[in-house]
């Protein structure tokens, strides 16, 4: 009777330290749900404040969001990132820790969230910026009419830069023709630039040229869009483009969380025309001199894989990486994978 009760209060003790790891794990569980909730309900209040104001006020706002070899081939399952105990070491085989964010046409510094969060946990330094007329910067869509007007945040930005300073750039779909801008201008201080499922251009091109499997002939679009936007009167060219929600969400979002989508649907602004139809001058001693990296995303509605492969196959970068399951925005659909990858970039020499 004696061993019994005994083997009794062994399994019953057992079990106690089983359930105790569980509610533990549990508590974990949901207190990393209630953070990623408050994150979320905070970007979302400020898309939607964003989304007020801008129908408010016509007047120019810029601001940032966030903390101020030979080619490869990698899979993310390749990628590892280190433990809070390998963080000092690891931040100091890190020579660039900065990323500047450029997102994608339509999209803000607010596309960025997940990304910065992750960055910031691990010890880095993001910034994301808000393009002229995109995000908070309430420039109207009309008067953006060149990359240079586009491009103008992201390039004070480099300019204001210390001189011993670099940093790593990270240019999302139509925003990496931004990139391509910016390395021409300064590749002195852009250590390395990261195209994410994005318009890596050669010398020559316009960024709408990448997408034209997509929106067809430069032509025909200008010719019978019904998504145009004609900002100086009808009978005047057309000054910008948007879609309507039906067709963001299948273009941008088919793997994307509903709450990022209602998220996008409240912050996303019309994309102005003039700087996507600019053809690019890239030369061999700025821009050729840059150290490239191609991301691409396998389940793209709006930039196909395909074409993502074709822009690497005429234009090498130094390495691609793909994520598997990713839409059109990866920082909604597979945030995890986008910081892993950011993090192998940033390590390599």
């Amino acid at each position: 009777m004696g061993n019994r009760f005994i083997c009794m209060t062994k399994k019953e003790n057992g079990r106690n330290g089983i359930g105790s790891r569980s509610k533990r794990m549990e508590r974990s569980k949901r207190r990393s749900l209630l953070e990623e909730e408050l994150l979320h309900r905070q970007a979302l209040s400020m898309a939607i404040q964003q989304h007020q104001l801008s129908q408010r006020f016509e007047s120019s706002v810029s601001r940032r969001i966030g903390s101020t070899t030979s080619r490869r081939r990698t899979d993310l399952s390749e990628s590892s990132l280190p433990n809070s105990k390998q963080l000092p070491e690891f931040l100091e085989s890190i020579k660039t820790k900065k990323f500047i964010l450029v997102h994608g046409e339509g999209f803000g510094a607010w596309c960025w969230y997940k990304t910065i969060a992750l960055l910031e946990e691990t010890g880095l330094l993001p910034t994301a910026i808000d393009l002229t007329g995109s995000g908070i910067d309430l420039t109207d869509t009309k008067d953006v009419t060149t990359l240079a007007d586009y491009s103008k945040p992201l390039i004070n930005y480099l300019e204001n830069l210390p001189e011993d300073e670099k940093v790593i750039l990270v240019g999302h779909s139509i925003g990496g023709s931004c990139v391509s801008y910016a390395l021409e201008l300064f590749p002195q201080k852009i250590a390395k630039a990261v195209f994410l499922c994005a318009t890596m251009i050669s010398d020559g091109q316009r960024p709408f040229d990448v997408f034209a499997e997509e929106l067809g002939s430069v032509e025909l679009f200008m010719k019978e869009s019904k998504f145009l936007i004609y900002g100086n009167g009808k009978e005047k060219p057309p000054t910008g483009f948007m879609f309507e929600k039906e067709q963001m969400h299948g273009l941008y979002f088919n793997q994307s969380p509903a709450k990022d989508v209602a998220l996008a649907m409240v912050s996303m602004r019309p994309i102005p025309l003039g700087p996507i139809m600019e053809k690019l001058s890239l030369t061999p001693e700025k821009y050729g001199t840059s150290h490239r990296f191609y991301v691409q995303t396998l389940d793209d509605h709006a930039l196909s894989p395909d074409v993502q492969e074709k822009l690497v196959r005429v234009n090498p970068p130094e390495g691609v990486f793909k994520i598997k399951g990713s839409d059109h925005c990866p920082f909604f659909s597979k945030p995890q994978s986008l910081h892993k990858i950011l993090v192998e970039v940033a390590q390599i020499p």
